[in-house]
C-alpha cells in the first residue's frame, strides 16, 4: 500500500503544480490582456476627444467641450476624462477652463516629454487604468494642427488623462480563471481515478511480490501470488508462482538428498533456504578437507588437521583423538588438545593398555553422555563433574581403527549437538584416508623389517641413515655401530637343516634385543650376519655392551628336535664419528673389526684400531 500512496501523493502533487502554473499563467495572462486593451481603449478614447475637439473648434462651439466630456465619462467603464491645455496653446487661446491644467506629476511629464504614459491604480481596492496621453502638433491631416494654431510641428498642444474601471475585466479574469481551476481539478480527479484503476494490479502485485520474497527469505516458499490480469503484470505473477514452486522444490530435493549423504534427518522448523545453504556449505568444507588429507603424506598430518578442524571450524576445545593399535588391544593417544598434560586427561588410564575398557572402542557406536548420561564408566572427568562427552568411534576395514572423544563444558554443549551431524561427514571423509596412510606405514615398515626375527632390515638403515646421522649430529653425540657374525653358522644347516638355522637366527635375534636399550638399533643386515647401533654410546661402553651379547649367545643352549646347540659370536666395533665422519666408512671400519675377530679365533670382540685398515687390500 506503501507504493499506492506515493503514487496518488505524487500524482496529487504533480497536478496541482500543473493548476497552480496554470492559474499564475492565466492570471498573468488576463492582466497582461486587460492592460493591453485598456491602453488600445484609452488610445481610442483619446482619439474621438482629439477629432470631437477640432471638430468644435471649427463649428465655433469649443466652449462646449466640458460637456462633451462629461458624457464621455459616461461611457461604460470610463470613469473620468480631463483635457490639458499646452503652454502654446494657452498663449494662443488662453488658459481655457479651470481643470485644463496640469495637476500631478504624470500630466506634467507627458507634457514635458510628449510621450504616453499608463498606469494601473488601486483606487479602493478597485482596480484603474489610468492613461494620460498627448496631443502633439502635425502638419498631415484636415484640417492639421498648424491651420489653426500657431506652433512648430511636434508641439505638445495638450494632453488628455482617461480613467477607466477593470472590476469587470478583474472578475471576468477570476470568473474565467476559477472555472479553468475547476475544470482542472475535476479532470485532475478523474485522471487520479483512472490512474488508481489502472496501476492497482501492479500496486497490489508488487505488494504481493514483496511479501512472498519477505517469506522466502524466512525459508517458506509457499507464499503465491493472485494473477489480476492477462497483460505483463498477470505474467510477471504467473512466473514468480512458478519461480517460487521450482525453488521451493529444488531446495527441498538438495536439502533432503544432503541430509541423505551426511545421514542425518532434515529439520523442517528452521530456514529450508538458510537450512540447505549451511549444509551444502558444509558438504563443501568437507570435500576441501578430504581434498586436503589426501595429500598429506602421513596419518598424523591428517590427525592434525582434523584436530585443526575441530578447534577453528566447530570452536570445539577439549578434544582426544585416539588410535587402536593393529595387532595390540591397546590406544594410542594421537592428538590432544593444547590444555590437556597427558593423553588420556578425560578417561580411566586402563584404556590406554586394554582399549576394550573404551566403550566407544568396543561397541563401535557413538557414545553420547548428552542423551545418555552415565553411560560409559571410563569416562574420568575429574573436577569438571558437570563435563559431558561424545566419543565417535571411526570405523576403517570394518572395525574401529580409531575414537575421537569430545568433551564440553554445560555451555557448550548446544554447539556440540548441533556440530555432530556435520563433524560425522568430516569423520566419514578422513576414515578411508587414515586407513590408506595406515596400510601405507605398515607396509613401508614391512618392507624395511626381517620377515623371520621381525628386526629391521638393511633396507630401513639405507632410509634412515641420514635421520640417524643428523640427530646424532645436533646432539652431539656419539655412536657405536656393532657387527655380529655367529661362528661356523653354515654347519648349522648342513648338519641339522636349514629350520635348525632359521630356529638359531630368531634365537639370537631375541638375545640381541634383551641386550640392549629400547633407543638402540638392531638390524639383520644379512644372512647371520647381525648390526647393532648404540645411541650416545662409544669406547668401553660398546664393548660392554658387545661382551654381555657375546657371553650370553655363548651360555644359551639352543633347543632342537632330539639335540641341543651351543653358538660363539665374533663381534668387531667402530665408534661415529670418533673413527670416521662418514657413516658408512665406519660401518665398513666395524667390519674391518669383525674380521679381525674372525682371525684371532672367533667368540670374541675386537674394537677397531686405525692400523686394521691397513691391510684393506688383503681383506
Amino acid at each position: 500500500m506503501q507504493l499506492t500512496k506515493k503514487m496518488t501523493l505524487f500524482s496529487g502533487l504533480l497536478t496541482s503544480l500543473l493548476i497552480v502554473v496554470l492559474v499564475l499563467v492565466g492570471l498573468l495572462s488576463f492582466r497582461h490582456f486587460s492592460i493591453k486593451a485598456a491602453t488600445e481603449h484609452t488610445k481610442s478614447a483619446a482619439e474621438i476627444v482629439r477629432v470631437s475637439l477640432t471638430e468644435a473648434m471649427i463649428n465655433g462651439v469649443i466652449d462646449k467641450r466640458g460637456n462633451f466630456l462629461a458624457r464621455l465619462a459616461e461611457v461604460q467603464n470610463l470613469q473620468t476624462a480631463r483635457v490639458i491645455r499646452g503652454p502654446e496653446v494657452v498663449k494662443q487661446h488662453g488658459p481655457g477652463l479651470d481643470n485644463e491644467q496640469p495637476t500631478d506629476d504624470i500630466e506634467r511629464e507627458v507634457m514635458a516629454s510628449g510621450k504616453p504614459v499608463f498606469r494601473v491604480l488601486d483606487n479602493n481596492a478597485e482596480p484603474v487604468f489610468r492613461g494620460t496621453i498627448p496631443f502633439v502638433a502635425n502638419s498631415r491631416g484636415t484640417p492639421n494642427c498648424l491651420q489653426c494654431h500657431q506652433v512648430k510641428e511636434g508641439t505638445v498642444l495638450g494632453a488628455i488623462t482617461i480613467t477607466m474601471s477593470l472590476a469587470d475585466m478583474k472578475e471576468n479574469a477570476i470568473l474565467t480563471v476559477g472555472s479553468m481551476t475547476l475544470a482542472l481539478a475535476l479532470f485532475t480527479i478523474l485522471i487520479l481515478f483512472l490512474l488508481h484503476r489502472l496501476t492497482r494490479p501492479l500496486v497490489e502485485t508488487a505488494s504481493d511480490v514483496q511479501l512472498a520474497v519477505r517469506e522466502a527469505l524466512e525459508g517458506n516458499f509457499h507464499e503465491r501470488i493472485r494473477v489480476r490480469s492477462q497483460d505483463e503484470i498477470g505474467q510477471i505473477a504467473h512466473d514468480l508462482n512458478h519461480l517460487m514452486a521450482f525453488l521451493e522444490k529444488g531446495l527441498r530435493s538438495i536439502r533432503d538428498q544432503v541430509a541423505q549423504l551426511i545421514q542425518c534427518k532434515p529439520s523442517t522448523q528452521t530456514n529450508l533456504l538458510t537450512n540447505t545453504m549451511e549444509m551444502v556449505d558444509g558438504l563443501v568444507d568437507a570435500a576441501h578437507f578430504k581434498q586436503a588429507i589426501e595429500e598429506d603424506e602421513t596419518k598424523l598430518e591428517v590427525y592434525q588437521r582434523l584436530a585443526h578442524v575441530l578447534e577453528n571450524e566447530f570452536q570445539i576445545r577439549h578434544y582426544s583423538l585416539y588410535e587402536v593399535a593393529n595387532s595390540k588391544n591397546r590406544l594410542y593417544p594421537i592428538v590432544v588438545d593444547s590444555e590437556q598434560e597427558s593423553g588420556c586427561r578425560w578417561c580411566d588410564a586402563d584404556v590406554l593398555i586394554r582399549s576394550e575398557a573404551c566403550r566407544a572402542r568396543r561397541t563401535g557406536h557413538t557414545i553420547n553422555s548428552i542423551d545418555t548420561p552415565d553411560i560409559c564408566n571410563a569416562f574420568r572427568p575429574g573436577d569438571h563433574h558437570e563435563a559431558e562427552h561424545i566419543c565417535i568411534p571411526v570405523l576403517q576395514s570394518g572395525g574401529v581403527g580409531s575414537v575421537v572423544q569430545l568433551v564440553a563444558m554445560p555451555e557448550q554443549v548446544p554447539r556440540l549437538s548441533s556440530a555432530i551431524t556435520l563433524l560425522n561427514v568430516y569423520l566419514r571423509e578422513a576414515a578411508p584416508v587414515i586407513e590408506a596412510k595406515r596400510l601405507m606405514d605398515t607396509l613401508r615398515e614391512s618392507n624395511m623389517r626381517d620377515p623371520m626375527t621381525g628386526l629391521h632390515n638393511r633396507r630401513f638403515l639405507e632410509e634412515y641413515v641420514d635421520t640417524i646421522v643428523a640427530a646424532t649430529s645436533r646432539r652431539k653425540s656419539d655412536l657405536s655401530i656393532l657387527m655380529l657374525d655367529l661362528d661356523y653358522f653354515k654347519k648349522v644347516n648342513d648338519s641339522y637343516g636349514h629350520d635348525a638355522g632359521d630356529t638359531v637366527i630368531k634365537t639370537m635375534a631375541k638375545i640381541f634385543r634383551g641386550c640392549v636399550r629400547a633407543s638402540d638399533l638392531v638390524i639383520r643386515y644379512g644372512g647371520e650376519e647381525f648390526m647393532v647401533i648404540l645411541q650416545d654410546t662409544s669406547g668401553d661402553a660398546a664393548i660392554a655392551v658387545a661382551e654381555k651379547i657375546r657371553q650370553t649367545v655363548e651360555e644359551t643352549r639352543i633347543q632342537l628336535p632330539g639335540t641341543q646347540l651351543q653358538k660363539t659370536l665374533s663381534i668387531g666395533i667402530a665408534d661415529f664419528p670418533a673413527h670416521s665422519d662418514t657413516f658408512w666408512q665406519a660401518i665398513k671400519f666395524a667390519d674391518v673389526a669383525l674380521y679381525q675377530a674372525k682371525e684371532q679365533g672367533r667368540n670374541r670382540v675386537v674394537r677397531f684400531a686405525p692400523e686394521m685398515w691397513q691391510d684393506k687390500e688383503e681383506y
